[in-house]
């Protein structure tokens, strides 16, 4: 499992733990979070963030 820095404010999403409070199961990959997703942090979009 892989996770993904948001470039904007440094929030990191990890495939293994989800982000279950944003909607996102625990084990989701990168590539099926939703193309509208967000940053909850600072409203990046999905292509503002990098592989960690």
């Amino acid at each position: 499992m892989e996770s993904y820095v948001c470039t904007l404010c440094g929030w990191v999403y990890n495939e293994e733990d989800g982000a279950p409070e944003y909607g996102i199961a625990p084990g989701t990959k990168w590539e099926d979070v939703p193309e509208d997703f967000v940053c909850p942090l600072c409203g990046a979009t999905k292509d503002m963030f990098d592989k960690n």
